[in-house]
């Protein structure tokens, strides 16, 4: 999908289409007036020129992306780079509808897809592209799927079709936003090998750097490459994996089912927060993110034994400690009473700028076997453990 979060927003807000737009954080919030006289809705949004905070951008229209705002920066970067930008808070819950809708709109045409998060899927289209069908049949189906998408959503999506998952992935950024990129015989050489090695899903920046090191630049460069050493850099399986990526080779298949292995939720702060003067504030985000986490095991059909609790202190030093469970558990009273002992095990004297719970060892609800346990009180102070 086509910055997929912004997208949303869009729809929502209109008036916003054609300007930088940044979605991040969650304070700050459109201010709705209607006139007395004529009932028009006006709305007054804020901009990135005043914001102060340790948000981070979720995503950004291509607007801002043109300015150099990215996702994953903090807005005060942004900021700096795109003063006048709209900021936009995060609405997860809207995002999740509109996943839904172009999952299912794609699903009724390609029932064959991989679920890789909120904006993205990869389509198996083997069995209703005949083998003798020409680019034209091909790029028809393709646009078929796009009109799908935009009936039901009305977002657009860019597709890449391959011959297989690396190759269809890179492709589906070649021509963003709104694009349909076909990747056929003769297109590796041409389309594919002058892009950045990185370009490669799979080679992260630290790989980059290295292949850098090597005066290795370009996929071309990377699959003229002496495999052998590849292999002395990056290990043997890392080596092999990306000679043979630069040759556009990939047999993985479309995996149209999987298991979650855990479920998680977390929040970084506005400023950080300390465990003793801001404990009412540091308790209600906790309960908050075990309610959330039992929410989306509700709602996934899953239950879990092992839960954990993920801290990050203001020097950015992060911890993690786990407790497993005599049984899989769904119940928010549960997981915070777990978590909270999770919390006992970790030192506090350092202020918090990140929270998470998570839960692992995951099992279907319907299998799970759930025993009773005491109930936990939601309410009761987060750090008042002796």
């Amino acid at each position: 999908m086509d910055a997929f979060y912004a997208s949303v927003e869009l729809l929502r807000y209109p008036e916003l289409a054609g300007l930088p737009v940044v979605i991040g954080g969650g304070a700050h919030r459109p201010v709705e007036r209607t006139d007395p006289v004529t009932g028009a809705v006006h709305r007054s949004f804020a901009t990135l020129e005043r914001y102060a905070g340790r948000g981070v951008a979720t995503t950004a229209t291509y607007e801002a992306r043109a300015l150099g705002v990215h996702s994953a920066m903090g807005l005060m970067k942004a900021a700096a780079l795109a003063p006048h930008a709209i900021l936009l808070p995060v609405d997860f819950d809207a995002y999740r509808k509109m996943s839904r809708r172009f999952k299912d709109a794609v699903r009724a045409l390609a029932p064959k897809i991989e679920d890789r998060g909120i904006d993205e899927i990869y389509i198996d289209l083997t069995d209703l592209i005949p083998a003798d069908a020409g680019s034209d049949a091909v790029r028809a189906l393709g646009k078929s799927i796009k009109d799908a998408v935009r009936a039901a959503t009305g977002l657009g999506c860019s597709i890449g079709i391959a011959s297989n998952k690396l190759l269809a992935k890179i492709a589906s950024d070649l021509d963003k936003p709104d694009g349909l990129t076909l990747i056929g015989e003769g297109d590796l050489e041409r389309r594919i090998w002058p892009l950045p090695a990185r370009r490669i899903n799979g080679i992260g920046p630290r790989s980059a750097v290295r292949l850098a090191d090597l005066r290795i630049h370009t996929i071309a460069e990377l699959a003229r490459a002496d495999p052998q050493l590849l292999i002395e850099r990056f290990g043997r399986s890392h080596g092999e994996w990306m000679h043979a990526a630069a040759h556009g080779r990939d047999s993985r298949p479309v995996v149209t089912s999987s298991e979650p292995r855990s479920i998680s939720r977390e929040t970084t702060f506005e400023r950080d927060l300390s465990a003793t003067r801001d404990r009412a504030q540091l308790s209600a985000i906790f309960t908050e993110l075990c309610e959330g986490v039992g929410d989306d095991l509700r709602r996934k059909g899953y239950a879990g034994r092992t839960i954990g609790l993920k801290l990050r202190y203001d020097n950015f030093h992060t911890v993690t400690r786990d407790v497993t469970l005599a049984a899989p558990t769904q119940d928010p009273s549960a997981i915070r009473r777990a978590a909270g002992s999770c919390l006992k095990r970790v030192a506090l004297e350092r202020r918090i700028r990140l929270l998470g719970v998570r839960v692992g060892g995951l099992v279907p609800a319907a299998l799970a076997a759930m025993t009773a346990a005491e109930p936990v009180s939601l309410t009761g102070s987060l750090f008042d453990f002796g």
